[in-house]
């Protein structure tokens, strides 16, 4: 009898392009992900530093919304990258 985490990897091996990315591909991909952890690392630390500003103020409501707006930020950056990497991999 199959694990759910084996099904779940035979679904994923079915729907998963069976096309070898090349070397060129697989840095260009590294490459990204590094840009981009470093885009989200930078944005968290700046709206960080600013969340703190607020909470010390007793700026509660302010500092919700600026930890709203920092996951937004990230959700967009993540969603960029993945398209990024769609393209690089041929799916668009």
């Amino acid at each position: 009898m199959k694990s759910s985490y084996e099904l779940a990897m035979e679904r994923l091996r079915k729907a998963a392009p069976s096309a070898k990315l090349t070397e060129a591909q697989k840095r260009e991909l590294a490459d990204l992900d590094t840009q981009y952890a470093a885009r989200i690392a930078a944005r968290e630390i700046a709206l960080q530093a600013e969340i703190q500003r607020l909470e010390q103020g007793e700026n509660v409501e302010e500092a919700q919304e600026t930890r709203r707006q920092l996951a937004a930020d990230r959700k967009k950056l993540q969603a960029e990258l993945e398209e990024k990497k769609d393209r690089i991999r041929g799916g668009q």
